[in-house]
């Protein structure tokens, strides 16, 4: 980084000029990322549900029901010739893009009429082998739906998707419209002034025009999902505004160190910058980049999805804040504080005191390590309890608002056609005619009140279509499908599937895949660290203090979205679970993020001791210089992430508000409370390490100057 930071010095032209481009051909080829993202699966293709689902497509072609379309008059019945007409004809008008169309008028069942005579539901199966397939063909079929002279809705995991595609697309919008105003207002009142202000979302706009880019190249190589557009916007923004912060921040303050009319300051003070903050921002990159790495060894291409697009974020901010944003403030120099606000126009730029109130704090909190420690710490899992009677689902029609569409359609089928029920697919394959009988016997015997119908059958392969009432995502219906997989035909094999055997396949696989993410980050974190400050106990108290903090945002987002408290204020129905996926994205982007903090005032904690040898005050000192900063850019970060909790869509919506409060309390309770008290009863062994380890970070560790 010394080296780079006088290369900067010397050539920062040559290198603007190769970022300006860089940053056009990125925005030329990032345009059409959109063209080449999918839908992303939630699924493990090596579960139970995923293998009878393509066995079942192989055999019958797709037969689960995709679309649930209801057609309903206020005056007419479904007995009514005109009714009647109306449904014939908009079947007869589909789209050759379906397997499967069940009309009451071909095959009559009362399960397909409402309560009052005035609605039918029509179910259909779409074609195709893939999710993008399908989607393809539901688009192709959606604009036909439509019965002339009836009221027309559409239920169904398609109308779900497509609510929930239309909805993120607008949120996102809104996210980004609501929060780069209030970016730059606040970078305004944070430096002073409208050339610093604007280095921020300078950096922020080519992190997410850059890792657009970077992600449509992925898309050549590999699954891409459309969700990972939104992590892009939360990550890339938020990032780059906090490493654009640090490197901004300690720039100005070396240029205060040195003399006005010194005609080398810029120069010089880019060099220590990158050495001091430019090291920090390397150091915080790869570590938020391994977090989220971590997401790779899910086998849900959702997740997979996540990790990319978060990666791609992250390198790209650390990148720009390494190259295009010291190249412009080498240019600038003192000129970074033009445009400054009227009541700062007088005031000179300060270097900072070093004991101020964030070193006051610092010395308060180490008069009464034990007290703070304790109290700190029951404080934060108090508030994470909840977490301990958390359950879990996958996503529904109520992750959607309850005017959107799906969710209408989906009320009305519940409450016209209801009560609400929930299926499986149940695929026998070299099974008798007699063991088939047989296991249905056994299967509506269960304890659970099952309804077993056939479906389809070829050979000896036959498919029968379990049926219960309740949420496909609820507790008793994942009881269920566990209790039917208990069955055994009395010949050949038979594979359990459906919605909510996917769910519970889901869970069984994050659940199995956790613990190896758990290994990849905390042993990331702690090889980053310690490269970082030569320690082996500051890592683990770090990994330890970032446990903690999370699990409390995780029992906030329980006690909000699973328990249902603040539905009416925040405006969303609670699910009565937490979605599994979300929570893993949420892990991985938060260790990152709070290394992000640690990894910033440690580096000033580690200057000082390296300087002094005075473990008081090498943490009150780091703290003052880090206090303002990191508060300041934990502001930022809130209101890019609080945006996404404006959503629509609840996991998006629980993702903004969960990432929010963890962020506040790791930026002020854990950084300003707890790690200044557990360094003071650390002392010296902050800075531990095994000989051979201490004398190898010496020689190729990544140390400050």
């Amino acid at each position: 980084m010394e080296r780079w930071g006088a290369i900067v010095a010397r050539r920062a032209v040559q290198i603007l000029v190769i970022g300006v481009l860089a940053v056009f051909g990125a925005g030329a080829y990032g345009a059409g990322v959109f063209d080449s993202l999918s839908q992303g699966g939630f699924d493990d293709s090596a579960s139970e549900s995923s293998k009878e689902l393509a066995h079942e497509r192989a055999v019958f072609g797709n037969q689960t029901v995709d679309v649930v379309a209801i057609y309903s008059s206020d005056d007419l019945t479904v007995d009514d010739a005109e009714f009647e007409a109306a449904v014939r004809d908009m079947v007869a008008d589909l789209p050759t893009v379906t397997t499967r169309i069940v009309n009451y008028y071909d095959t009559p069942s009362e399960a397909l009429v409402s309560h009052d005579k005035h609605a039918v539901q029509v179910p259909i199966s779409l074609e195709g082998d893939t999710q993008n397939e399908l989607l393809e063909s539901w688009d192709a079929l959606e604009p036909h739906l439509e019965a002339d002279g009836l009221k027309t809705d559409v239920a169904g995991a398609f109308a779900v998707y497509g609510d929930v595609n239309d909805i993120t697309e607008k949120d996102l919008a809104q996210a980004e419209t609501i929060s780069a105003p209030f970016v730059l207002l606040l970078s305004l009142l944070i430096f002073g002034s409208l050339v610093a202000a604007s280095m921020p979302v300078l950096v922020g706009a080519i992190a997410v025009i850059g890792a657009l880019a970077v992600v449509r190249l992925l898309t050549v190589f590999t699954e891409v999902s459309v969700f990972s557009v939104n992590v892009i916007t939360l990550i890339g923004l938020g990032l780059a505004i906090d490493y654009a912060l640090f490197i901004i921040s300690r720039f100005r303050e070396e240029l205060g160190r040195l003399p006005a009319d010194d005609p080398d300051a810029s120069a010089t003070a880019i060099r220590t910058t990158m050495t001091t903050a430019g090291r920090t921002v390397l150091v915080s990159g790869l570590t938020v980049a391994a977090a989220l790495s971590s997401l790779m060894v899910f086998p849900q291409s959702f997740l997979k999805s996540m990790g990319y697009g978060g990666m791609a974020a992250v390198i790209v901010a650390m990148v720009s804040a390494l190259t295009v944003l010291p190249a412009v403030l080498r240019l600038l120099g003192r000129r970074v504080d033009g445009g400054r606000l009227p009541w700062r126009r007088h005031r000179p730029v300060s270097v900072g005191s070093d004991h101020g109130a964030w070193a006051r704090l610092a010395h308060g909190v180490m008069r009464r390590p034990v007290v703070v420690t304790v109290l700190v710490t029951v404080a934060l899992l108090a508030i994470a309890s909840p977490f301990l009677g958390v359950k879990w689902g996958s996503v529904d029609y109520r992750v959607l608002p309850s005017d959107a569409p799906a969710h209408v359609a989906a009320d009305k089928l519940n409450t016209d056609f209801g009560p609400e029920t929930s299926s499986a697919n149940l695929l026998l394959d070299g099974t008798s005619k007699a063991d088939v009988a047989a296991y249905v016997r056994e299967v509506e015997g269960m304890r659970a009140p099952v309804t077993v119908e056939p479906v389809a059958d070829k050979g000896d392969v036959t498919l029968l279509r379990a049926t219960w009432r309740g949420n496909s995502q609820s507790q008793f219906s994942q009881d269920v499908v566990e209790r039917i997989r208990d069955v055994e035909p009395g010949s050949g094999s038979v594979q359990v599937g459906g919605l909510s055997a996917s769910t519970v396949d889901l869970l069984d696989s994050v659940g199995s895949h956790l613990p190896w993410m758990g290994l990849i980050v905390i042993g990331v974190m702690l090889l980053l660290l310690f490269l970082a400050f030569g320690s082996v106990v500051l890592p683990v108290k770090a990994v330890v203090m970032n446990a903690i903090s999370i699990t409390a945002s995780f029992g906030v987002v329980t006690w909000i979205f699973a328990d249902g408290h603040l539905e009416g204020l925040l405006g969303f129905e609670s699910q009565g679970y937490l979605d599994a996926t979300q929570p893993i994205l949420m892990l991985a982007i938060l260790f990152g993020l709070s290394m992000d903090y640690e990894v910033f005032l440690l580096s000033r904690v580690r200057e000082q001791w390296d300087l002094t040898h005075d473990n008081d005050q090498a943490v009150a000192t780091g703290l003052q210089k880090t206090g303002r900063i990191i508060t300041s850019a934990a502001l930022l970060l809130a209101i890019v992430i609080g945006a996404f909790g404006l959503s629509g869509i609840v996991f998006m919506k629980m993702i903004g508000i969960g990432m929010l409060v963890a962020l506040l309390l790791d930026a002020s309770v854990v950084r300003a409370l707890l790690v200044p008290a557990t360094m003071k009863l650390l002392g010296r062994w902050n800075w531990w390490a095994p000989g051979p380890l201490l004398r190898w970070w010496e020689r190729f560790g990544l140390k400050g100057h």
